[in-house]
């Protein structure tokens, strides 16, 4: 069978490849620039074809609660939103995962602080790796950086999420939500019947079932003992996800001298930028963390003992390079580049950047 090929925006690819997992439900709140993502689902109009309901609610706060509902329930749920917008989710999404349930959410980046601006950013960083809202949980999270990865990791995103019953997040920046690009979109598979739900997810609350206890899905546990077992046990599965769900890509890695780390669109920039570096007799590799969290830790580790310095190539005023640091724990220099305001930096700054904080 032919593969069909379509142009579109990333955000648009979002939502046909939600349809085509077979996700249960979207709720959500436009804001730019991710509002395409529902004004397309809209389009589709899944709920006449695949049954897939689809709501604009009332707010950010009411579409993350319509998901920690369904997610309750068993079902393939979802939401969408930019850098503001998932501020106000953060208290459900931290309730999401403290009663360990599997939905995905979709943050594509605006410049902050506060209302900031509708340009792109990847200043939201902290918030998806470090836990945006209260308490020691970790969002799984992937950044794409094409609209074949958009549409990609909708479905690998519901998978993980399932697999560690954890909520992940696709942390995309404006430019891959707006660019269009031509994409590949997976195929149609169908919505989980309430059968395979109830015998893949015993957790999941569908009523009470004859000969069987009632589930109660919850974060609250008053008793500090059981609750600090809880804790314990959302540990212990946040170190199995490290050790078996990193993933990143290595550019002119091997024989490089100076090592740039990016993520989602600032890889695509740094791609040009390591092409000019070799035409001038630079050499440049690029390693892209595709999971933001687990992070690649140990393979950026590894180039600590193989290259001259490193730079940490970000749209916002320093993150990502903080986990860069920790990585290689001070046995090489790391330097950081960004542009704020959402003014995004050419593959020739990136290169003059590098030529100032590590070559001279």
């Amino acid at each position: 069978m032919t593969e069909e090929v379509k142009l579109m925006k990333g955000n648009e690819a979002i939502a046909h490849a939600a349809v085509r997992y077979g996700a249960d439900g979207y709720f959500g709140y436009p804001i730019t620039p991710q509002s395409e993502i529902m004004e397309t689902l809209m389009e589709l109009k899944p709920w006449e074809t695949t049954g897939m309901v689809v709501l604009q609610a009332e707010s950010e706060v009411a579409a993350i609660n319509m998901v920690y509902g369904g997610a309750g329930t068993g079902k393939a749920v979802m939401t969408s939103s930019s850098s503001p917008g998932v501020s106000l989710k953060q208290e459900g999404i931290s309730y999401i995962a403290g009663a360990e349930l599997p939905c995905l959410i979709i943050n594509v980046m605006r410049g902050g602080p506060g209302l900031g601006t509708i340009q792109p950013s990847q200043a939201d960083y902290f918030q998806a790796v470090k836990g945006g809202g209260h308490g020691d949980y970790r969002l799984i999270t992937l950044a794409p950086a094409s609209v074949q990865e958009m549409a990609d990791f909708v479905g690998l995103s519901f998978d993980l999420a399932f697999k560690y019953r954890n909520p992940a997040m696709i942390l995309a920046d404006g430019i891959i939500g707006q660019m269009m690009e031509k994409v590949v979109l997976p195929p149609f598979r169908p919505r989980r019947t309430e059968e395979e739900i109830r015998a893949q997810m015993p957790w999941a609350v569908q009523g009470k079932p004859a000969g069987r206890q009632r589930n109660v899905i919850t974060s609250l546990e008053l008793d500090p003992a059981k609750m600090e077992e809880n804790n314990i046990r959302f540990q212990a599965k946040y170190r199995e996800i490290e050790k078996a769900e990193v993933r990143y890509e290595e550019i002119g890695c091997q024989d490089a001298d100076y090592l740039i780390v990016a993520f989602g669109s600032m890889a695509r920039i740094c791609q040009k930028t390591i092409e000019m570096a070799s035409a001038e007799g630079l050499k440049i590799g690029l390693l892209r963390p595709i999971t933001l969290w687990p992070f690649p830790k140990e393979i950026i580790s590894s180039y600590a003992d193989k290259v001259k310095g490193m730079i940490s190539v970000e749209l916002n005023a320093g993150q990502m390079v903080e986990d860069v640091r920790l990585a290689v724990n001070g046995r090489v220099k790391v330097e950081h580049f960004g542009r704020l305001g959402g003014i995004v930096p050419t593959p020739d700054e990136v290169l003059d950047a590098i030529k100032q904080k590590l070559i001279q």
